[in-house]
């Protein structure tokens, strides 16, 4: 089982914690979690994009002028995709680009990427994250204390409104409840910031 620190908001170290092998000790399989990746971001897409066709444009009932003897290319409809103003041809259409993805490939992923975390040692436990007021001083305080720099996401156990709001203006920095972990948020913060509660609930979860 790896072992880490387990820091307090002031950097300093109170414990260590075994964590689960089946959650934070699994060999990462870099191609799952680029499928489930794909899978996510497909998801965000709205597919709201649309042109029109040329059933669609005003317009072009009449022919524009007789079929020969006029010296032009003979034209139906200035409807036509080749005129200014005409519809589109194979224009996109709304569409939804949802599809879904295995459950066990989606946790395999979560766990690929947080297992990541603890080999590159980009993890980093605390016994507790609280703070009595909002207040982003005290967040970017305890953030320097745990000597974590960089993009950052804290996954907290439960919602906290303090810790919220104390660290949404900080730039680079995201909080999230443990039940809306997702794949493109690990992968996009360079570093984890667990509350012990919050390694216990994942590992619930997904061992």
């Amino acid at each position: 089982m790896p072992k880490v620190d387990v820091l307090d908001m002031k950097g300093k170290k109170v414990s260590d914690i075994e964590l689960a092998d089946s959650v934070f000790g699994i060999e990462p399989n870099e191609a799952i979690v680029h499928s489930v990746l794909v899978n996510y971001l497909a998801n965000q897409r709205q597919g709201t994009q649309s042109t029109k066709t040329r059933a669609e444009v005003s317009g072009g009932g009449k022919k524009p002028w007789r079929q020969k003897g006029t010296g032009r290319a003979r034209q139906g409809s200035i409807r036509a995709p080749q005129w200014i103003k005409g519809g589109i041809a194979l224009g996109p259409k709304p569409r939804s680009y949802k599809y879904t993805v295995n459950k066990k490939e989606k946790r395999l992923a979560i766990k690929s990427v947080l297992s990541s975390k603890v080999l590159e040692k980009e993890l980093t436990v605390v016994d507790k994250l609280e703070v009595k007021e909002i207040k982003t001083k005290t967040m970017v305080k305890a953030l320097a204390d745990m000597k974590v720099e960089g993009k950052t996401l804290i996954i907290l156990p439960e919602n906290n409104k303090n810790v919220f709001m104390s660290s949404r203006n900080i730039e680079g920095v995201k909080t999230i409840v443990a039940n809306n972990i997702n794949i493109f948020d690990l992968l996009k913060y360079t570093n984890l910031i667990l509350p012990v509660d919050t390694v216990k609930k994942l590992e619930e979860v997904y061992a």
